[in-house]
C-alpha cells in the first residue's frame, strides 16, 4: 500500500505547496477509497501538513516568495491565523465525532465553491487588506481543517487573495498558518483518540516532504494574474468535487 500512498502524497503536496491548497482535500478521499478509516486519515494529514507547513515556510521564505522576518506583515498574519486555530480546530475535533460525513461535506463543499467563484468573479478587482477579515477566515478554515483534512488552503489562499495579498506571500502565508493549525489538530484528536495509524502518518508525511523544493520554485516563477485565475479555478473544482462526493456511499 506504500507503493500508493507515498506518491499520492507527493502529488497533493506538490499542488498544495504551489498553489497553496489541495493536500488534504484531494488526498483525504483517495485514502478513503483506498480503504483506510476517517479517524485515521484525518490525523495523518494533520501530522504531515504540521511538518511540511513548517518547512514550505521555510522553504518559500528562502526562495523570496513571501517574507517571514520577525516584524514583517507576513509573520503577523501567519500567526494570526495560526492563533485562530485554537478556536476552531478544537470545536471541529469534537464535532468530527458526532456529525453525520454528508452534512460535514454540504458545509466545506459550498463554502470552498463559494470562494473560488468570488476569486474568478473579481479577477481584476483589488481589495483592502483587514485583519478582522484574517481572523474570521483562520476560525472558518482551522474549523474545515479539523473537521475533514481538508478545506483550508482553499479558504486562507483564496480569503488572503480577497484581501489585497498578492498569491506568491498567500501561499507561503498559508504553509505557516496551516503548520500550526495542524499541530494543534493532531494534539486534540490525539487527546480525543489515542490510537494513531502511525504507518499511515510516516507514508503520508514522506511522499509529502520529497515535493517542497519543487513546489516553492515553480511557485517563484508564476505570473501574479495567471496564478490568480489558476487558484480561482482550482477552488471552484474542488468545491464542486467535494459536493460531488456527497451522493457517493
Amino acid at each position: 500500500m506504500a507503493v500508493l500512498v507515498i506518491p499520492l502524497a507527493f502529488v497533493c503536496e506538490f499542488i498544495d505547496s504551489s498553489l497553496g491548497m489541495g493536500f488534504g482535500t484531494i488526498l483525504s478521499p483517495l485514502l478513503l477509497l483506498l480503504g483506510f478509516e476517517a479517524l485515521d486519515v484525518v490525523p495523518s494529514i494533520l501530522f504531515s501538513e504540521c511538518v511540511t507547513g513548517m518547512l514550505g515556510a521555510l522553504t518559500h521564505h528562502r526562495v523570496r516568495n513571501v517574507d517571514f522576518r520577525f516584524h514583517s506583515r507576513d509573520t503577523k498574519v501567519a500567526l494570526a491565523l495560526g492563533a485562530c486555530a485554537v478556536g476552531g480546530t478544537a470545536a471541529a475535533a469534537w464535532l468530527a465525532l458526532h456529525l453525520p460525513r454528508w452534512l460535514l461535506q454540504i458545509w466545506i463543499g459550498t463554502l470552498v465553491l463559494v470562494m473560488g467563484v468570488l476569486i474568478l468573479g473579481a479577477f481584476n478587482r483589488t481589495f483592502c487588506f483587514t485583519w478582522r477579515r484574517m481572523a474570521i477566515l483562520g476560525l472558518m478554515a482551522s474549523f474545515n481543517k479539523g473537521l475533514s483534512g481538508g478545506g483550508y488552503g482553499p479558504l486562507v489562499t483564496g480569503g488572503q487573495m480577497l484581501s489585497g495579498i498578492s498569491i506568491r506571500n498567500a501561499v507561503g502565508i498559508t504553509s505557516l498558518s496551516e503548520g500550526i493549525t495542524c499541530l494543534v489538530g493532531f494534539v486534540l484528536y490525539g487527546l480525543l483518540r489515542p490510537q494513531v495509524n502511525w504507518w499511515l502518518v510516516l507514508c503520508v508525511t514522506g511522499g509529502a516532504v520529497l515535493s517542497l523544493p519543487l513546489a516553492a520554485r515553480l511557485l517563484s516563477q508564476i505570473p501574479e494574474k495567471a496564478g490568480r485565475l489558476v487558484v480561482g479555478t482550482l477552488i471552484a473544482m474542488l468545491g464542486c468535487l467535494t459536493l460531488t462526493r456527497i451522493a457517493q456511499p
